[in-house]
């Protein structure tokens, strides 16, 4: 069977050259050098996933109903990935959008990251600290996300003995190398080694003019603040999420939705993912995708049912969200965030990192502050907003979820993440962590329902890697 280009980090001698060409000099028998920090940190450009995971994960998630449309202008490649994804049937399509892109995108940074510590480890080491620093956390991040995506969630009382996925550290040459999955408990202490060695080596001053296109030591922080949400280790969840807003009240952080929505819908889309935007902490580009131009217009998206359900019906607060649905009916339903010419998304942002410390503080007993977290998101996301009427308590979110303290706590929380980040996909790892039951009816005749422990959750790995001696997640 045919490899792609760049497999798990494969030829990743090809990749410099090909990947770096339009920044680094090139020889004649085009071999690329690489002789000073500057030069590696260009090489570092690649070494973070260029493919979205968007696609695929919101139309697994619970946010996504069958619109009845049959996608009239949107793209037929990713409209067959929403439609297969949204079935839980193994997406074959190999574009920027599909799980199997997805998957040789991250392989390809990490191919990159590893190639720019074969530079950082030479005999003027010290000179290349902070490029190491990068190299260390980005390759932490392409692993986090390939292991969360195509394995099973980490569990400790299990994650040693569940399969897990390559955690590449070499530049291979050999193109016909054999890879082990080892187990999850193993690779989340790796990315747990990088991630940690490589944070206290950042220097934000050597990204220039583009830092929020690389992990400075905020986005950092903003990654350790998700992997240890997944880890359960709580206490580091607040360590990390609290360096993130450094002395700052992350009521001024969050994004705004009450202003936000008081702009002409123009200004909105350019805004969301602005660079500018203090709620936007990680951005990157995603060449490939056709997301941005097509997602409003799928069959399995956002519709009227899932609208009504969490954007227009009564919600935990009493009050009426800011967030607004856009669209003249469910074919065009939308939220202003994606450009369709400009395809840079957020990977990591404020509104996240608020709702990880609320859960860890929730999880620690922490009450007064889980609720100071909580309504910091509510002060930016309530329409006439009203401190006395609108914040949560913890009788008023018991009443309204009518169950248990942390659990209603824990609820509430969800659907503020959940309604931020609509359309985004994220929705989907909250579904993975609390392995959140999900419904999906279609027509004609099709009803699935995804229950706890199915295996239709863990994506399945390409084809090709039975080759490497990988094998696949049971169907």
């Amino acid at each position: 069977m045919k490899k792609r280009l760049i497999y798990i980090g494969l030829l990743t001698g090809l990749l410099v050259a090909t990947g770096c060409k339009k920044y680094l000099e090139t020889l004649p028998d085009n071999r690329t050098v690489i002789s000073n920090p500057q030069q590696v940190s260009q090489l570092l450009a690649t070494a973070y996933p260029h493919a979205l995971y968007m696609l695929f994960c919101e139309a697994l998630s619970d946010n996504v109903e069958d619109k009845g449309n049959s996608g009239v202008g949107v793209d037929p490649q990713t409209f067959r990935i929403n439609t297969q994804s949204f079935k839980y049937q193994d997406a074959d399509d190999v574009t920027s959008d599909a799980p199997i892109a997805y998957w040789d995108s991250c392989y390809a940074a990490i191919a990159a990251a590893n190639q720019a510590l074969s530079y950082c480890n030479g005999p003027d080491s010290a000179n290349y600290s902070t490029q190491k620093g990068e190299a260390l956390v980005c390759r932490a991040y392409a692993h986090f996300m390939l292991v969360t995506l195509f394995a099973k969630t980490y569990n400790p009382a299990t994650a040693a003995s569940d399969p897990g996925i390559p955690y590449v550290t070499t530049v291979s040459k050999n193109v016909f190398a054999k890879y082990d999955r080892s187990n999850v408990a193993a690779v989340y202490a790796k990315i747990e080694s990088d991630l940690t060695t490589g944070l206290p080596l950042l220097k934000d001053e050597a990204y220039g003019n583009t830092p929020k296109y690389h992990f400075t030591v905020q986005a950092a922080h903003a990654f350790a603040s998700r992997f240890y949400l997944f880890k359960k280790d709580y206490e580091k969840v607040v360590t990390h999420s609290s360096a993130v807003f450094g002395s700052k009240d992350p009521a001024t952080l969050i994004r705004n939705q009450i202003k936000f929505y008081g702009l002409p819908y123009n200004d909105m889309v350019v805004e969301y993912f602005n660079s500018q935007n203090a709620a936007n902490i990680l951005l990157q580009e995603a060449p490939g995708t056709k997301y941005p131009a097509n997602y409003y217009g799928y069959r399995y998206g956002l519709g009227s049912n899932v609208n009504r359900a969490l954007i227009l019906n009564s919600n935990v607060t009493g009050g009426s969200l800011a967030i607004q649905t856009y669209g003249s009916g469910p074919q065009y339903f939308n939220f202003p965030k994606f450009k369709s010419d400009v395809k840079v998304v957020a990977l990591f942002s404020m509104d996240e990192v608020l709702m990880n410390r609320a859960e860890a503080y929730i999880r620690l007993k922490n009450y007064n502050s889980a609720l100071t977290d909580l309504n910091a998101w509510v002060s930016n996301n309530i329409s006439d907003y009203d401190p006395a009427v609108d914040n949560v308590t913890i009788p008023k979110m018991m009443a309204f979820y009518n169950t248990t303290q942390d659990d209603a706590m824990i609820q509430s929380l969800l659907y503020m993440k959940r309604v931020t980040y609509m359309q985004e996909g994220l929705r989907w790892f909250d579904i993975l962590r609390y392995d959140i039951p999900v419904v999906h009816v279609g027509s004609p005749g099709f009803n699935t329902t995804l229950v706890p422990g199915d295996k239709r959750r863990l994506l399945q790995l390409p084809a090709e890697a039975v080759n490497d001696g990988m094998q696949l997640n049971p169907r």
